[in-house]
């Protein structure tokens, strides 16, 4: 890149966090003042002129100052060299308040209130996706001799329970050989592969547990089977107020972001975006291929633990965010979010 066009992208950075900071339309006056860019106004006003022409910023009323564009934003986020690490006090206070989560619900709702507040946006966290769990234990109750409750515990922390009425009357060596039976078969198994492993194992069951199995079995391979519900929780909506303004009718309005944000499949879609833990994509305006977010952006990654993505996490606010900050805490949480459910 010339120097020339380093000094433009200078000029193009004062103007976003200028504008993200303000609200107001930024101009070449308000540049000089706040900045040290280190050249004249006359040629801050040329720079703007040829940033105008090509995209990256633009005049929203006439005599007024200029705002960045989603293009203009693209090329800002695309430079951010560094993202300024949270403090060894705001990482240990972030893990203090998820590791204290009672179970997998309570963790993921506080996922959400924190980023929430972190970023004073709309946080959103998907529920691990079982299919990418493998299953860490499977317990066996007799609630009465003929009604068994099945207990799936996964190593993302979820638990999924099930119950199953056995045509015959079973006791305590046949609940313990049951167990056991199952237990084999399941535990340390991806999901997807330990549903195919249950239905297996009807057609080996001894003739007296043949039945119990069967049932057990089909029970298991439903309960194994990626849901399509209770996959999202969201945190902060009241956040999209403080930036109502934001929201054109031309760009997709307030009440349009809501609706698209009821749609648990476009969320999904769009948090799927990102796979890999610790990579944080940003997805700005029409990047999100979404009408009703036209205004809007998305930061998110994955969060999981030793290779393994649970699920995606992410926040969804007006393109005037605080990109780098954002990107930070994104990062954070999803990274403590990971080592919390893997310990568990």
């Amino acid at each position: 890149m010339s120097s020339t066009d380093e000094r433009r992208f200078e000029v193009l950075r004062a103007i976003v966090t200028d504008y993200v900071a303000t609200q107001e339309p930024i101009g070449s006056k308000a540049l000089v003042e706040r900045h040290h860019l280190g050249v004249s106004s006359a040629t801050i006003r040329n720079d703007m002129a040829v940033l105008e022409a090509e995209g990256y910023i633009a005049q929203p009323h006439t005599s007024s100052g200029r705002v960045p564009t989603d293009k203009g934003y693209r090329l800002f986020v695309d430079r951010i060299s560094e993202v300024k690490p949270l403090s060894s006090v705001e990482r240990r206070a972030i893990l203090s308040f998820l590791d204290t989560g009672v179970d997998l619900d309570d963790v993921l709702r506080r996922s959400v209130r924190l980023l929430a507040q972190l970023t004073r946006q709309v946080a959103v966290i998907q529920y691990p996706v079982l299919s990418t769990a493998t299953v860490r234990h499977l317990e066996v109750v007799a609630l009465t001799p003929s009604r068994l409750l099945l207990v799936v515990i996964t190593d993302t922390g979820r638990v999924e329970q099930r119950m199953v009425d056995v045509p015959e009357d079973i006791g305590d060596e046949e609940i313990v050989r049951l167990r056991d039976m199952f237990s084999a078969a399941l535990h340390g198994q991806r999901l997807e592969v330990a549903s195919h492993a249950v239905a297996e194992l009807a057609n080996s069951a001894p003739d007296d547990l043949r039945q119990a199995v069967i049932r057990m079995a089909s029970v298991l391979v439903e309960t194994l089977v990626e849901r399509s519900d209770d996959r999202l929780v969201l945190g902060g909506t009241s956040n999209l107020a403080r930036s109502a303004a934001d929201f054109t009718p031309v760009q997709g309005s307030m009440d349009s972001v809501l609706e698209a944000l009821e749609e648990q499949v476009v969320v999904l879609k769009l948090l799927a975006a990102t796979q890999l833990p610790g990579t944080v994509t940003v997805q700005i305006g029409e990047e999100t291929n979404t009408a009703n977010l036209r205004g809007a952006a998305v930061v998110s990654t994955g969060y999981g633990a030793s290779g393994t993505v649970f699920g995606g996490l992410g926040v969804l606010g007006p393109t005037r965010m605080d990109y780098p900050g954002t990107i930070a805490s994104v990062a954070a949480v999803a990274r403590y979010v990971g080592e919390v459910l893997a310990e568990r």
